[in-house]
């Protein structure tokens, strides 16, 4: 017998798992639906469902906050107050910021109109060729053409942090003008970094793609081929006292070799007094400089504006109880003195009044235009009047019946008699 027939017939019985293998080709096969099933990784069939994302449908799944705040009970009004906060807050920060720019506005206004003589005194020189300008090495002249256009800005021992804020404004008006314009930190002027460091963190602020190259010719170049030269480069440094002496000196003679190819208008922070410039550049380097003073308010007269337009004057309805304010302005005066933290000690208090008093939430209706309109039918509806009937200190002082045109007209009362306060303290 072959060795296959053998095999053949003595072949093993058969094992359950084998019969049930054998049985598999009998298994009855249903029609397919028109959608095919996603299958799982365990055989089970998952059916999709189809969503209607239909505006109809839509409409309905979006729930109005007073809905949500019924529904969420405490936490869903606590979300509410947190929302009224951000509304609050983003209205005082607006105002400081307007209040901080029309402080600084005619100053800012004073540079602008310097900038723009300096560069019309630069243009004087004489006007370059294409050829010229885009030379990778400076103009051969005499040194009354290599001075720099330097503006000193006296910031009167205002703080560094408000500083920054300071001089950003700045440049965001100088570019408004149609400047081109490079904020510079005293941290780009570091013996570590040197005259590299700082060069190429101007490029990047000017040019679109990152150089790795710290070379002047690049910028020479951007300001002439890009069709820039019918504008000014104004280079921020926001303060000359915390630089290093040697590397801001190498970047002032730089710029002086090429200040017609490129003609760069330098405005420097000095925080102390306008000698400084005398204690930290070498003389020659002083000799490239042709400076004009400028002056910043002070910060106690930042300071009173700021409290005068957020809380005298309440731009949103929130104050502060006379015993946090006088704390806070002992704290500017005494110790901090930065614009900065005080702004910072507002919004601290500002959130510490919404997370504890129920009643916050009534602020950010509390100031609308048409003020009973704005109660009534905005965020304080039916449902959160409701909500305030029932805290225990309405219980404790009710009187009269839970009206809401009442409670309406006590808040717009009060609304006025804080509008006649404001008028007698100004």
């Amino acid at each position: 017998m072959a060795p296959s027939a053998a095999a053949a017939d003595s072949s093993p019985p058969s094992s359950p798992e084998t019969t049930e293998n054998r049985l598999q080709p009998f298994f009855v096969l249903h029609e397919a639906s028109s959608r095919k099933p996603e299958r799982t990784s365990t055989g089970t069939v998952k059916t999709r469902k189809k969503i209607d994302f239909s505006p109809s449908k839509l409409k309905n799944v979006e729930k109005p906050d007073v809905e949500i705040a019924k529904e969420g009970g405490d936490e869903g009004y606590g979300n509410l107050r947190m929302d009224a906060f951000e509304v609050v807050w983003s209205k005082i920060e607006s105002t400081i910021k307007d209040v901080l720019r029309d402080i600084n506005a005619n100053v800012f206004n004073e540079i602008h109109q310097w900038v723009r003589d300096s560069f019309s005194t630069i243009r004087s020189f004489g006007m370059l060729t294409f050829r010229e300008a885009t030379q990778a090495f400076p103009i051969v002249t005499d040194a009354s053409s290599k001075q720099l256009f330097t503006g000193l800005v006296l910031t009167k021992n205002m703080e560094f942090v408000d500083d920054l804020l300071t001089f950003e404004e700045l440049g965001r008006h100088l570019k408004s003008q149609g400047c081109h314009v490079a904020n510079l930190s005293s941290l780009d002027f570091t013996a570590k970094s040197g005259i590299g460091g700082c060069l190429r963190s101007l490029l990047r602020q000017f040019l679109v793609a990152p150089l790795d190259a710290a070379d002047i010719s690049i910028l020479a170049s951007w300001y002439r081929e890009q069709g820039n030269y019918n504008n000014p480069v104004v280079v921020i440094v926001d303060d000359i006292e915390r630089c290093c002496g040697s590397v801001l000196s190498d970047f002032i003679l730089m710029f002086s070799e090429w200040v017609l190819k490129i003609p760069v208008i330098l405005i420097m922070g000095v925080t102390t007094t306008l000698d400084a410039p005398r204690n930290i550049l070498l003389s020659n380097v002083l000799q490239c400089l042709c400076p004009c003073m400028f002056t910043l308010g002070t910060p106690s007269e930042r300071m009173d504006a700021i409290i005068e337009a957020v809380l005298v004057r309440q731009c949103s309805g929130f104050s502060i109880s006379h015993k946090v304010a006088v704390f806070m302005r002992n704290y500017f005066v005494r110790q901090d003195g930065t614009i900065t933290s005080f702004i910072r000690a507002l919004k601290i208090a500002c959130s510490q009044h919404f997370s504890m008093e129920p009643l916050s939430i009534i602020l950010k209706g509390f100031f609308l235009e048409e003020d009973r309109q704005g109660l009534q039918d905005g965020l304080l509806l039916q449902a959160m009047f409701k909500h305030a009937f029932d805290l225990p200190s309405y219980g404790r002082n009710k009187m009269g019946e839970e009206n809401v045109g009442s409670f309406a007209h006590c808040l717009s009362e009060l609304k006025r008699s804080q509008t006649e306060w404001r008028t007698v303290v100004l």
